[in-house]
């Protein structure tokens, strides 16, 4: 059991795919997966590799790096969850990056990632990401312009919501629908 968690899981049925094109990284985020109990680990140098080890092999979780040439991890993303040829648009993905800004995460959630790990990666991060995959999926969503994990996170007191209604889909008069009836 890992520091701070209530659950241990067996993960040794878990397919994994990791995509890196940093050898060392590549080699440390498999160590750590094995030592987690994922048996079957693939690796990709970048996204266009991964696409091609995609065609026989459907892992139940990917991690990449968000950083990689000539295809990286936010087009890998995009080309898994909307191109007609993806086998299952529905994978686990975690994205890895040191770039952690508010406007990448953001872009990287947009893109279709269920999570977001910052690097430098330690065993417990990694850990923390495939529970919260299991422990509190999100729903799918398509749309028009989304196709992915719901990009809201909601608790088990969500329903209980007493605060201001701001979508238009929430039923409710949102806050800019009140401004302007006050103009």
């Amino acid at each position: 059991m890992m520091d701070g968690e209530h659950k241990s899981y067996d993960l040794s049925k878990i397919d994994a795919l990791i995509v890196e094109d940093n050898k060392h990284m590549q080699a440390l985020l498999r160590d750590m997966m094995r030592a987690l109990g994922v048996n079957a680990v693939r690796t990709a140098d970048d996204g266009a590799s991964a696409l091609k080890v995609l065609i026989d092999f459907e892992p139940d979780i990917i991690v990449t790096d968000w950083k990689m040439h000539p295809l990286n991890g936010l087009e890998l993303v995009q080309f898994i969850r909307t191109g007609n040829d993806s086998k299952n648009p529905y994978v686990p993905v975690i994205m890895l990056t040191a770039y952690t800004e508010y406007k990448r995460v953001k872009e990287a959630v947009d893109a279709g990632v269920n999570e977001f790990l910052a690097k430098p990666v330690s065993v417990t991060g990694l850990y923390s990401r495939l529970v919260s995959i299991i422990d509190r999926p999100r729903p799918f969503v398509h749309s028009t312009s989304f196709t992915g994990p719901d990009r809201r996170r909601r608790s088990a007191d969500s329903s209980h919501y007493e605060g201001e209604l701001r979508r238009e889909t929430d039923g409710g008069t949102s806050s800019a629908e009140k401004m302007a009836a006050t103009s």
